[in-house]
């Protein structure tokens, strides 16, 4: 099908799209598209570029089968992440993801969504992990080396640095292992 039907897809207006066609159009683009990036632009539009795959695998249907097993009875909640999290208690565990503080100027993307993610949001995060902590939740964040992560989690938090292979980079030469932060 190529690079027009995916750049086609791409374009699709997917807002008010029946879930089923949804994962659909997000599965192919998720296989098509360079590396299994996903980001948008500033509208908020899917902007991945055509990848070059000589077979992509778009449909495992084992995997899927088993991903749909996983997530049975699994409530899928779109929406802030202070928010989201306002009705964990005691013993339960959350685990965090945010886009990563850049480590350099050169990697700065943190455009996941049109809003981004920026030192704001950082602060925010840490502030709700820090409140979750103190009801009694387990919680675990991952974030990059950057020395300002380390200085921002320093108190009341147990910070460990692990290698964490990375796939997606524009240059083959930058993918690879990369030390990353986990935090408790």
């Amino acid at each position: 099908r190529g690079s027009d039907y995916f750049y086609k897809l791409r374009e699709k207006n997917v807002d008010r799209t029946a879930d089923a066609e949804l994962a659909a159009w997000r599965i192919y683009l998720n296989k098509t598209g360079f590396n299994g990036l996903y980001r948008v632009n500033s509208k908020d539009r899917f902007n991945v570029p055509f990848g070059r795959y000589a077979k992509p695998n778009i449909c495992d249907a084992e995997n899927l089968r088993a991903c749909s097993a996983a997530l049975a009875g699994v409530a899928i909640v779109h929406g802030d992440f202070a928010q989201v999290v306002q009705g964990a208690s005691r013993d339960d565990f959350v685990y965090f993801d945010p886009p990563y503080v850049p480590l350099s100027r050169t990697s700065d993307f943190t455009g996941y969504t049109s809003a981004g993610f920026g030192p704001d949001d950082q602060r925010r995060l840490r502030d709700t992990a820090r409140a979750l902590k103190t009801r009694g939740v387990r919680v675990l964040l991952s974030n990059s080396s950057a020395a300002g992560v380390r200085e921002l989690y320093g108190e009341g938090f147990t910070v460990a640095e692990v290698s964490a292979l990375r796939s997606v980079n524009s240059k083959a030469s930058g993918r690879g292992a990369v030390a990353e932060l986990v935090i408790t």
